[in-house]
């Protein structure tokens, strides 16, 4: 695992750390299909695996969500693998100022640990930061999706749908899988994902295979796009009004 790396407004410098429900589901699910069909693949011709930013609140009201996602991250590389496979970032941030990401990872095993050895501590949402760190990595090589996991959003709406601008241009869509039912929170995630062309979900407290789901369809995705996603939802069926949720008129539907 390399060094976690500081993520900030600027592009990160290298260095140990970084600064910084369902009775119409058919029908919502062949809309958000066709919103995706819309959208670039996410990972190009010739490239073997995709690319997914894992970014989560570690805030200390995230503590058991947290420790819910170490059981759950190694299920993202399984679902992908048998499409070509994923390569994840994990971005997380907490406290005060502390905003991190990890080195690219193939590994669920290696993840696993790195996630292990991180404890949530109390601090405001940075959720800016993480937004401008996946751009600045969106320019360095494609990025199937950037996947979000939060409660809440404590910073100006309009500078960070201006962060997520970036990954808007090229492609990259944002998954926010929002945790309780803060309206606040709720609005700004809808707002992102729509800017993104991505997708808003509300899942519910310790509801493991439900946030499993999520998190499996988000890698499909990412490891193949269009293609990976309709095989998913066409196998499944609880993938099926997962993805109803996310599709929404546009970014989500609660």
């Amino acid at each position: 695992m390399a060094a976690d790396r500081p993520t900030s407004s600027k592009p990160p410098v290298t260095g140990p750390k970084l600064s910084s429900p369902a009775a119409s589901a058919g029908s919502e699910v062949a809309a958000f299909l066709a919103e995706v069909a819309a959208r670039p693949p996410a990972s190009a011709a010739g490239e073997a695996r995709g690319r997914l930013i894992f970014a989560l609140d570690a805030t200390m009201s995230r503590q058991p969500t947290w420790d819910l996602a170490c059981t759950l991250q190694a299920g993202m590389f399984e679902e992908a693998a048998a499409i070509g496979g994923l390569d994840m970032q994990l971005v997380y941030y907490r406290g005060i100022h502390e905003c991190r990401a990890s080195g690219w990872v193939g590994d669920g095993r290696r993840l696993g640990a790195l996630m292990a050895r991180i404890d949530c501590r109390g601090g405001r949402t940075q959720i800016g930061r993480v937004l401008a760190h996946a751009g600045s990595e969106a320019e360095r090589a494609r990025i199937g999706a950037v996947v979000f996991v939060g409660d809440a959003m404590e910073e100006a709406l309009d500078d960070l749908c201006a962060k997520a601008g970036p990954l808007a241009l090229r492609g990259v869509p944002v998954f926010l899988f929002q945790e309780g039912r803060d309206p606040v929170a709720e609005r700004g995630f809808r707002e992102i994902a729509r800017l993104t062309g991505g997708a808003w979900c509300r899942f519910d407290a310790g509801a493991a295979e439900q946030l499993s789901a999520l998190l499996r369809a988000a890698a499909r995705y990412a490891a193949g796009g269009r293609q990976a996603l309709t095989a998913l939802a066409n196998a499944s069926p609880g993938a099926k009004q997962l993805l109803a949720a996310m599709s929404g008129p546009k970014s989500g539907a609660g």
